[in-house]
């Protein structure tokens, strides 16, 4: 978020007094403090912040409009649930009365009303005001997209179709990819990425210049607390690093699950987490050799899908269900517990379609330690683990990047020359801060910044276009005589 601190008054713009300095001004060992480590401590840290603060600085500038769009559009997305009970209520409740028809019945029905389409899988009905959905692929549709068609249990009369994007009607479909790639495709995905990969630099940046300010009296306020009785950009300044701080481990939450399912960051991600043998395992769907009949030929019987779901229920899974079909003439029927809501219930099993057994089970409990995290995580993200309480924080975490993005913009604002005439905006702090920095300091963190670029490259890349520009600048302001940053 843009943040620019001034270490003196610029133009038209009075000092801070004494014993209430802003983050920006040069910090001083508060009294009392003596000893040589106190001193190496504040003198490695009156060498690093400059750097700091102008990384901060240019990021939020420049990366902050990426930023404040993923917030926006993540924003709206958090009222997803509630749009598609309103806008889809017709499809997706039915009025209980009596038994409910078998399964079988309920896909015949929704066979019948997609006839050109391949049965992916069916979710039987949660609850007994909820209809069974039916899922399709088909000739014709946009890739990742199928055709869902909804049964009433109660008269298996298909309450219609719609398209769908995995689990995703429409409405969430359609915001989930306005978030995720602004309805740009995979080239889009990169703006989400990017910020991503900027956020967690700006929130851990953020906070090491907040609590990193020197502050004489109500230390733990200041900090904590926006101060209510300052001014202009002093005010600006307070709200921006207070909520900052409140926000701040939610903010770093959002920026890793962010990251988890990008394109480029993601795949390293995926690296690592396979290094470590913490992927996600997969359930086995070959059927055991019975199957197979004398002559080696598959057989062909099936004992449907009525079967293969009290064959799940017996094995202990519960709540809502996907039962998908053996994807080939061999392959088992693949039922899996879909409650993504805390306690999470992810536990599969594989049926035999010939006979109706049990022949692999999978459960959540038994995943590594990392494909735990990295689901719940994703799932919090998208305000599921927690319901409306996830998506509540969400919502308030949005609304918070928001405003400090605001007010970063702000401050840059009043930052700026005001005797000069025409338009002009606040400059960046000065350059030329990485000289100070000691070599113990500086070589290991540009080791850090080098291996973390490596792995996220829409962090590298841009940084290294930051230098640039920077010695682009500085080189062209040497060759014109001009002294200013």
């Amino acid at each position: 978020m843009p943040e620019s601190h001034r270490t003196a008054a610029g133009p038209g713009k009075a000092a801070a007094p004494p014993g209430d300095a802003c983050p920006g001004t040069t910090a001083t060992p508060d009294a009392g403090t003596s000893g040589s480590g106190a001193t190496a401590t504040a003198g490695t840290w009156s060498s690093v912040r400059p750097l700091l603060l102008r990384l901060h600085f240019y990021a939020g500038v420049v990366i902050g409009p990426f930023i404040l769009v993923a917030a926006l559009t993540g924003l709206v997305y958090t009222a997803t649930p509630q749009l598609e009970s309103a806008l889809y209520r017709h499809e997706l409740k039915v009025t209980p009365r009596g038994e409910a028809d078998s399964l079988a019945t309920q896909v015949a029905a929704a066979r019948r009303a997609v006839p050109d389409g391949t049965l992916v899988s069916v979710t039987p009905a949660p609850g007994r005001s909820d209809s069974t959905r039916v899922v399709f692929s088909k000739p014709g549709l946009p890739d990742g997209s199928t055709l869902t068609a909804f049964v009433d249990p109660y008269g298996h009369q298909v309450l219609g179709t719609l398209r769908t994007s995995g689990q995703w009607l429409p409405v969430r479909a359609w915001l989930d990819s306005l978030h995720r790639n602004l309805h740009l495709g995979e080239f889009g995905r990169n703006y989400s990425e990017l910020a991503a990969s900027w956020l967690w630099v700006e929130v851990l940046g953020g906070l090491a210049l907040w609590f990193g300010a020197p502050r004489t009296r109500r230390r733990l306020r200041s900090v904590l607390l926006p101060r209510g009785g300052a001014k202009g950009r002093r005010r600006t300044l307070s709200f921006h690093g207070a909520v900052g701080l409140w926000a701040s481990i939610g903010l770093l939450g959002l920026s890793a699950t962010g990251m988890t399912w990008s394109a480029h960051a993601g795949a390293s991600i995926g690296s690592v987490q396979d290094a470590l043998g913490g992927s996600t395992p997969a359930i086995s769907t070959t059927v055991p050799a019975h199957g197979v009949g004398a002559s080696g030929a598959v057989r062909t019987k099936d004992v449907g899908i009525d079967a293969v779901t009290a064959a799940a229920h017996a094995a202990g899974l519960r709540g809502p269900l996907v039962v998908t079909p053996p994807a080939k003439a061999g392959n088992a029927y693949v039922v899996k517990e879909n409650t993504r809501s805390w306690p999470e219930r992810q536990d599969s099993v594989a049926v035999d379609p010939g006979t109706g057994k049990v022949t692999a089970k999978l459960r959540f409990a038994d995943y590594p330690v990392l494909a735990k995290l990295t689901r719940w995580g994703i799932d919090a993200h998208m305000g599921l683990l927690f319901g409306l309480a996830n998506q509540i924080a969400l919502a308030l975490l949005a609304i918070c990047l928001i405003a400090m993005i605001l007010w970063g913009y702000r401050m840059w604002w009043l930052r700026r020359p005001t005797r000069s005439g025409g338009m002009s905006f606040g400059r960046a702090p000065a350059r030329g801060a990485w000289r100070r920095i000691p070599g113990a300091v500086l070589a290991p963190a540009v080791v850090l910044a080098a291996v973390v670029g490596y792995y996220v490259p829409l962090f590298g890349l841009p940084l290294l276009a930051f230098l640039a520009a920077d010695l682009l600048i500085g080189s062209l302001r040497r060759r014109r005589g001009t002294v200013t940053p």
